[in-house]
């Protein structure tokens, strides 16, 4: 059997990290994220990561190859044989151009392309609502609100937000994303791959919807 290749795209707070893994979980395939490949290769001062970190350390963004080449290194793993749900790459056409080649040497392809939809409000809302306690545990003013306001339920202590968190820096990161990834979206709406997911339901609402997405593929 060909090995099974979807690539998950979503905005910041969509969830999309969550359904991939729910996703790899169910069909038996590996997450791959890439935000965990990178802080994989940098904790192990592999040879790719310290090339990633010498682009880190000038601020500048880490050239494509480099991130090529750490999928290209994970999916040849023995564990990826099955195939793979890739969270976080492709991040533009280019690199989606990339991993077509670099499937194509595994003599395969992206099957589906799930897309989470969530307007911009709601992923403002789920984001900047969340709370922060020093002792790591996270509160949501709507979802999962602490029992006495900004204070944690366990220890008394004073809860916080992190700056990434705050509505303005949420609006900035999902006009962002949103500018970035238009044209990959385009990309795999043209060859026919991209299958949008209302991502406002209830997580088991979306995670039966992917599975069909990719059932029906």
């Amino acid at each position: 059997m060909a090995p099974l290749y979807i690539v998950m795209l979503g905005p910041p707070g969509a969830g999309k990290g969550t359904q991939a893994k729910k996703l790899a979980q169910t069909l038996d395939l590996v997450h791959v994220s890439t935000g965990d490949l990178f802080r994989e290769h940098l904790k192990n001062e592999t040879e790719l990561g310290q090339l990633a970190q010498s682009y880190m350390n000038k601020g500048e963004l880490v050239p494509d190859d480099v991130t090529i080449k750490m999928v290209e290194e994970r999916l040849s793993r023995t564990d990826c044989e099955k195939g793979a749900v890739l969270d976080g790459f492709p991040r533009t056409p280019a690199q989606a151009e990339a991993l077509e080649a670099l499937l194509e040497k595994f003599d395969a392809g992206v099957k589906v392309v799930p897309y989470i939809k969530v307007p911009d409000e709601v992923l403002v809302e789920r984001l900047s609502g969340r709370w922060m306690s020093t002792s790591g545990r996270v509160y949501h003013a709507q979802h999962n609100p602490p029992k006495v306001k900004w204070i944690d339920d366990l220890d008394g202590s004073p809860l916080y937000q992190r700056e990434d968190d705050k509505p303005e820096t949420v609006r900035h990161r999902i006009e962002v994303y949103t500018e970035q990834t238009a044209p990959l979206i385009d990309h795999y709406r043209q060859k026919g791959l991209l299958v949008e997911v209302d991502g406002t339901q209830a997580i088991e609402a979306v995670t039966e919807d992917l599975m069909k997405a990719v059932e029906e593929a």
